[in-house]
């Protein structure tokens, strides 16, 4: 039997039967490693994590207890020798998960795929798994910008990325659609700038009390905010609030034609904009009232973020004049490192000569143009590294096919092999592979609006894109995906999770 295990595992060893889970199984925190009492609060947390997940596949919470465990038991032991995200999972007598904090969760996860009823009875397969992830950076990001999510929905997002093992979580907070961060400093950015969303949907954005709900469950689910406000362009929304330091809109012949073929409006300044255009708005980039703003805004912002990343935008600024442009991203990303940040910017950016260290964020397609490859590889020239989101493989927000209800098609039909069949550190020439420091598949949110519409794009191609940012290149193979992920459905039917379900995968309820 193919276990249903995604992503794919360093190392597995399946030996013959399976261990019945008794009603009478409990969740048993062993004393751990020396020193291991320091992180009594962690493994706690883990043991919360581990019940939950049980009662939610079988129907009945066990109890946590401490002491010797017993036959059929879960126990949970924290041990740091495995790395910061490094697990085992060995299904003998008991179910015993070690890692240190982060690894204990992961191993959790892997037990929650292993789950399976037999009969009445529900039953773990008897295995040794050993496991670490490829890459350090394994993200996603939903645009709360264009279309507004509510904290709860963004909590729901946090929960289905982490079970497939992501780390990092990118908010796309501001774009010509709206802003979405109360900035106390400047509160006109919240009263006149999130008011609406692409199509006139209902505007929003999160208090720093909301902000940091979302940081605190990102937390306990071992994600990473990278809070991203879009610069130099993509600022309309900035405008509504204070127009002195936004440039008048500037069209340009795909903006028309887009609009023209889609029955959108074009942006005309101090009004909200409702269509999904890009490349018309900029701030003034050589006015210091500018320069005051973006201080008063990043230095808010990274007090309240307590991971390394800052994420500033520099795509899509068609607006901007070249040289301008290059003088606004080596001055902004010297800003974020001023401030105790790390940079990242999309990859259009690698033109201008960055803050030591920046990362870039790679969206040009698997095949890149040489401008684009340029640019990639320019950050690693700095001292930064590469994060891969190619548009045509790893955008969330594409079609899986031409008739899909959801979705945009710019970039490419996106079906679930094509989701999966890519390699990170193939795409751009003489970048070496360790300048490549993950994956990250991004959720633009023009056709969507619920968290049902999130689950139709997000499941099943995020397994394919955690598979890619987790498992070892020869733990990777299309036909063995395809099989394993199959059995996922009925782990997110558990759940109460929606999404998409392609015809070329079996889909188990087991």
């Amino acid at each position: 039997m193919t276990l249903p295990l995604v992503p794919a595992p360093s190392i597995l060893v399946e030996r013959t039967g399976a261990l019945a889970l008794a009603s009478s199984a409990r969740v048993v925190v062993e004393d751990g490693a020396p020193g291991a009492s320091t992180h009594r609060e962690q493994v706690d947390a883990a043991a919360s994590v581990l019940a939950d997940v049980i009662a939610e596949r079988v129907g009945r919470r066990p109890e946590i207890v401490d002491g010797a465990a017993e036959p059929g038991d879960l126990v949970l032991r924290h041990d740091p020798d495995h790395g910061a995200e490094g697990y085992t999972v060995r299904v003998g007598e008991v179910v015993r998960i070690e890692g240190a904090a982060a690894g204990l969760f992961y191993g959790i996860q892997t037990v929650r795929q292993l789950l399976m009823r037999d009969g009445a009875a529900w039953t773990l397969p008897r295995v040794d798994i050993d496991d670490a992830p490829r890459f350090e950076y394994r993200g996603v990001m939903l645009d709360v910008a264009r279309t507004f999510f509510d904290v709860d929905t963004v909590k729901a997002f946090i929960e289905r990325a982490a079970s497939l093992k992501f780390n990092r979580l990118h908010l796309h907070l501001t774009d010509d659609q709206g802003w979405r961060l109360q900035i106390e400093s400047r509160p006109l950015l919240t009263e006149k700038g999130a008011t609406t969303a692409v199509f006139g949907r209902p505007g929003g954005f999160y208090t720093k009390a909301d902000f940091q709900e979302i940081v605190r469950h990102a937390s306990a689910h071992h994600m990473l905010v990278v809070p991203e406000i879009d610069l130099p362009g993509h600022t309309h929304a900035i405008g509504l609030a204070y127009p002195g330091i936004v440039e008048e809109p500037v069209m340009n012949d795909a903006l028309i034609a887009q609009a023209e073929s889609l029955n959108q409006p074009l942006p005309i300044s101090g009004e909200p904009y409702l269509g999904w255009g890009v490349g018309h708005s900029s701030v003034k980039i050589h006015d210091e009232s500018t320069w005051e703003f973006l201080r008063d805004v990043l230095s808010e912002l990274a007090d309240l973020t307590p991971g390394p990343y800052l994420h500033v935008g520099g795509d899509e600024a068609l607006g901007t004049p070249p040289a301008d442009f290059d003088a606004f991203m080596e001055r902004v990303t010297a800003l974020v490192a001023e401030l105790g940040k790390t940079p990242v910017t999309w990859h259009e950016a690698g033109s201008a000569q960055v803050a030591e260290g920046t990362i870039g964020q790679y969206w040009g397609s698997v095949t890149p143009s040489a401008a684009h490859a340029d640019e990639a590889r320019r950050f690693a020239e700095r001292g930064g590294r590469v994060i891969m989101s190619p548009s045509d493989t790893a955008y969330l927000d594409q079609k899986y096919d031409a008739d899909f209800a959801l979705g945009l098609d710019w970039a490419a039909l996106i079906d679930l092999k094509t989701a999966y069949e890519w390699e990170p550190t193939a795409i751009v020439d003489d970048l070496p592979a360790e300048a490549v420091i993950g994956v990250e598949g991004p959720l633009w949110s023009e056709t969507i609006a619920t968290l049902a519409d999130i689950d139709q794009l997000f499941f099943p191609r995020a397994a394919a894109l955690a598979e890619t940012a987790w498992s070892a290149t020869d733990r990777r193979e299309w036909s063995s995906f395809r099989e394993r992920v199959g059995g996922l459905g009925a782990v997110w039917d558990a759940a109460e999770w929606g999404g998409h379900r392609p015809a070329e995968v079996n889909w188990s309820n087991r």
